[in-house]
């Protein structure tokens, strides 16, 4: 677990508001536009619609982004693996986005992230201050990404196999602070997976058979396991 942390300082957490805002107003909404296609279906090569047009799909990531790496600044602080988690965090919440509106997560996303994670952990671990365990990291994404795996070949119906790809890059993440932040995030998006598909059942929009789009929940357990590895510490 990461050694204790004084209260955040909100100048950096303002910057990485910031910085979540810009990259998701520059970047994401092109991104998410191409790669949020059916699966079979070529890229697309085309702009996104305006924001002030029929799709939310250009408005949407960036307040989401600069929620996501705000949180990620004021609960983490300033180690060196912050600068990981904000490198990451755009390409989770574009990854969310595409789930949400194809259920499909590309391997062209989830690979390059799986190993932009590891890697970039593996650079963190030998700067001073930092507060995980590079060793922990891998292992991490492959006990998270093999139970992904276990639940797709016992259900294939609930879990798609960009779901286990995802779960790799959400599994280094957690397992850089430890087992304790790996349950931890690993149950909350199981758990805020369980919640949304129980209130589309009691909503009456879904039966037991329908699938959900589980990207985003697998990210947000990530999320709000980080986190909770910050506050913790």
């Amino acid at each position: 677990m990461p050694a204790a942390s004084a209260a955040p300082a909100w100048g950096p957490v303002a910057v990485a508001a910031v910085y979540g805002w810009a990259v998701g107003a520059l970047l994401l909404p092109r991104a998410a536009h191409r790669y949020a296609v059916p699966t079979g279906e070529p890229w697309r090569t085309d702009h996104p619609p305006a924001a002030s047009g029929r799709s939310r799909l250009t408005a949407l990531p960036a307040p989401v982004t600069a929620v996501v790496c705000a949180l990620l600044a004021a609960t983490v602080g300033p180690r060196p693996e912050l600068a990981v988690w904000l490198a990451l965090a755009p390409a989770l919440v574009l990854l969310a986005i595409v789930d949400v509106r194809v259920r499909r997560l590309p391997d062209v996303l989830t690979l390059p992230t799986a190993g932009a994670a590891a890697a970039l952990l593996g650079v963190a671990a030998a700067l001073p201050g930092t507060a995980g365990s590079w060793p922990g990291a891998l292992a991490g994404g492959l006990v998270l990404g093999g139970g992904y795996l276990a639940l797709f070949l016992i259900h294939p119906r609930g879990m798609g196999m960009g779901d286990v790809k995802l779960a790799l890059t959400v599994g280094v993440a957690l397992g850089w602070y430890g087992w304790t932040t790996l349950a931890v995030g690993a149950l909350a998006g199981l758990l805020l997976g369980a919640l949304y598909g129980n209130a589309l059942l009691i909503a009456g929009r879904a039966d037991r058979k329908t699938g959900i789009p589980f990207g985003p929940f697998l990210a947000a357990g990530g999320l709000l396991g980080v986190a909770f590895a910050g506050l913790d510490g």
